[in-house]
């Protein structure tokens, strides 16, 4: 499978945990593009990882919530379309879809979690 050049319509789509699907658009062994569809109420927990994540919303509305080494939460906001957001490696985050959204992830370095399909 060609991972350089890609096309939304020809990906498998992957439900990561119930409310959250993936589709993996371009990826190497350095970096990685995700389109990502979030159901109202989904939440992910407050996590973190290795890879930056830079995101940017093409539908509906994201809480998110910035947290310390102990898990407390210093910033909280919401996310609209046409916003962009960014994760540094190892930050304390978790979202919330509160409404059915649509947004694109770039990773770095990718994830290698993400690439089964």
């Amino acid at each position: 499978m060609n991972n350089k050049i890609t096309d939304l319509a020809s990906r498998n789509e992957v439900e990561l945990r119930p409310g959250l699907t993936k589709i993996n658009l371009s990826y190497n062994n350095e970096t990685m593009l995700c389109y990502f569809k979030m159901k109202k109420g989904t939440i992910l927990p407050i996590h973190n990882h290795a890879a930056v994540q830079n995101g940017y919303v093409l539908s509906g509305k994201l809480k998110y919530q910035l947290a310390d080494k102990d898990k407390n939460v210093y910033e909280e906001g919401v996310i609209g379309p046409g916003g962009g957001y960014v994760w540094d490696a190892w930050e304390y985050h978790s979202t919330e879809a509160l409404e059915d959204m649509e947004f694109i992830e770039f990773f770095a370095p990718m994830r290698p979690e993400y690439i089964a399909e």
